[in-house]
Parts: C-alpha cells; sequence; structure tokens
C-alpha cells in the first residue's frame, strides 16, 4: 500500500477546501440521494461470493476485439473529432483543443498486476500515441479511470489537468506541478477561450483508490462552444440530475454514458443499459456514444451484452443515433449522418 500507485489522501488546504463543499459532510462526499453500494434484496456477502466464486458465461470474448490504430498526431486541429479507446478512455479533439479523458493503456484496471487485464486486441494505443494533451479530464479516481503507471509515461505531454475536489493530490504526490491542476466542485465552470466552456456536473458514483473511500469527488463533464455541446458521464447510476442538466443546458448534440460492467446488485452506481436510453432522454441527447464496455471484465454479464441490448432497445424506441465506433475509429463529433456497424456481432 506505499507504492505511488495508490495515490494519496487529501491533505492540508485541498482538505480546508473540501470541507467547505455542500457535498462533503461526516469525513466523506455524498451524492444528492442516498446510494446505496448494494442494492436493495441484495447484500455485500453475495455480491463478493459471486464475484470471487461465481462462473459466468462469456464475459471475455474469445476473439480479438476489432480496432483502428488512427495517427492522432497528425490529425488536423481543426478536425472536430473523438477516438475511442475502450472501456471509458477517450480522446476529443475540439475547436483546436485537446483533451484526453481517463486514460487507461497499461493493460490493466486494478492495482494488482494481471489481476485484470484487458481484452485480446484492445491494447493497440499507448501514452507514445498520444499528441500533447491540453487537458486531461479525469472523472473519478478508481484504478480503470485514473491509472498510474499510464499518467506517469503522459507526463510530459500533460498540460492541465481538470478533476473533482481532492483527485488532484493523487497528481502532486506523482510530482505534478500544482499549476497543472484544476481541482473543481460539481456546477463549477472553468473558461477554456473565449468561446469555450468547460463545465463539472454531478454524477451518482463513489471514489476511493485504498481503504478509504469517498475521499475524493466523482464529477461529470459539459463541454460547450457556440456550436456544440457534449456530455461526458463517466460512471454514475441513474438518478434526476441528468434531467436537471438537461433543463439546465438545454438539449446536447453529442453525449457519453455509462454502458457496461453493471449488474442490477449494484444499479445505482451504474446504469444499466435502458437506463443509459432513459438518462439520454434526459439530457435531449441527439447522438449516444455508450462506453465503458468492450475493454475490462469489471462485471458478469457477457461481454458484448451492453452494447447488444442498448441497440435493440435504441431501434425499437429510436430516440437518439446510437454512435458505436470501433476502438480507434474517427468519429465527426460535426457529422450527425455518421453511421457504425455493429462490430460486435462477429467476434465470439
Amino acid at each position: 500500500m506505499q507504492h505511488p500507485k495508490f495515490g494519496k489522501a487529501p491533505s492540508g488546504n485541498r482538505l480546508a477546501r473540501i470541507k467547505q463543499s455542500p457535498r462533503f459532510k461526516d469525513g466523506k462526499f455524498h451524492n444528492t440521494h442516498v446510494t446505496p453500494m448494494v442494492s436493495e434484496g441484495n447484500s455485500m456477502i453475495k455480491v463478493t461470493y459471486d464475484f470471487i466464486f461465481g462462473r459466468f458465461p462469456r464475459t471475455n470474448p474469445i476473439d480479438e476485439i476489432p480496432a483502428v490504430k488512427t495517427d492522432l498526431k497528425t490529425l488536423s486541429v481543426a478536425d472536430n473529432v473523438l477516438i475511442w479507446f475502450g472501456h471509458s478512455s477517450y480522446f476529443i479533439q475540439l475547436d483546436g483543443k485537446r483533451f484526453l479523458i481517463d486514460p487507461v493503456f497499461s493493460g490493466n484496471a486494478s492495482p494488482i498486476p494481471g489481476s485484470n487485464r484487458s481484452f485480446n486486441g484492445t491494447d493497440i494505443y499507448s501514452a507514445d500515441d498520444m499528441p500533447e494533451i491540453d487537458y486531461l479530464l479525469i472523472t473519478h479516481d478508481h484504478y480503470d479511470h485514473l491509472d498510474y503507471q499510464t499518467i506517469i509515461e503522459l507526463k510530459p505531454k500533460i498540460k492541465k489537468i481538470v478533476c473533482g475536489l481532492g483527485v488532484g493530490e493523487h497528481f502532486e504526490y506523482w510530482n505534478f506541478a500544482s499549476g497543472q491542476i484544476i481541482e473543481k466542485d460539481w456546477n463549477e465552470s472553468l473558461e477554456l477561450s473565449e468561446n469555450f466552456t468547460l463545465h463539472t456536473a454531478p454524477a451518482r458514483h463513489f471514489s476511493g483508490r485504498s481503504f478509504k473511500s469517498n475521499n475524493t469527488l466523482w464529477v461529470s463533464f459539459i463541454m460547450q462552444t457556440p456550436n456544440i455541446k457534449i456530455y461526458l458521464g463517466g460512471d454514475s447510476g441513474y438518478d434526476d440530475h441528468f434531467s436537471e442538466i438537461g433543463r439546465k443546458f438545454g438539449a446536447f448534440d453529442f453525449a457519453l454514458l455509462d454502458n457496461g460492467q453493471y449488474n442490477p446488485a449494484w444499479r445505482e452506481i451504474h446504469l444499466l443499459p435502458h437506463e443509459v436510453l432513459i438518462a439520454a432522454k434526459d439530457l435531449k441527447a441527439k447522438r449516444l456514444l455508450p462506453i465503458h464496455s468492450s475493454k475490462f471484465k469489471l462485471a458478469y454479464h457477457p461481454w458484448d451484452e451492453p452494447l447488444k441490448t442498448i441497440s435493440e432497445l435504441n431501434e425499437k424506441e429510436n430516440e437518439t443515433i446510437l454512435v458505436t465506433p470501433k476502438i480507434g475509429d474517427v468519429v465527426k463529433l460535426n457529422d450527425s449522418s455518421q453511421t457504425f456497424g455493429k462490430w460486435w456481432e462477429s467476434i465470439t
């Protein structure tokens, strides 16, 4: 537990600021509504037993996951694009600024070496493939979103970091300059340029990298320019914050929402597929990219169930345009006519 990858708990002036947050009480951050780790009718004992001893079919693909190697360094800075790296890691280039969100390139979603390896074919990108990053965005400090090895390898390329309250302690511990780190509470804004604002918003989740949980804040992000609004959901269970964000900001052109590594036993902290579509409707999202799938096994469902189920449900409801790129595909943020196939159907 002394290894730097476990991070460091907030202290000093950072902790003093945390204590001023309306979300912080009794020594930890809280969601807007009571959020049990295990849903009613389930038990932590059963969830833990299933995780250790349970055998569930097709949780790992046999075949390689298909992926495309796009050269990010040669992309025109004028192109507004998104490239997904699997799970919840992705790159956004918008209005001349480059963003990297929750990057995990180490091939492991756990602090224990080799304990949660990525699926075959999903590790074609590394820190070396990234261009200079104007803003590294971190939604929360869980290991499948904040990966120590990846961050250290990216360090020379990162200009600024934007994260929730307390998460900056990890980065300072990892020898990033304090001036690089911007920590935000929910419902705050950061002016990136005259016509580009990054907002923070609520999510329904939790945090922690060691035995102490919820000592740092989990957030979602909103990118807003005169021509486009993008919602970056991070990890979240369903709650009324989606409809509140939709009312506050109006219709979103593009949304990325947590769809994978779910279970009815922990539905308060991760969306189930039908809830993803409800959340997208709350956000008035024109296009939806479901993330948090297709790279790591963190739940018991078949590896392809999240994409299969949400596609089938969306075809019936036809409420939003579903965006389903392969890892590495270039998603054009300004082109709502762009289509993608059901690549998972050919994978065993």
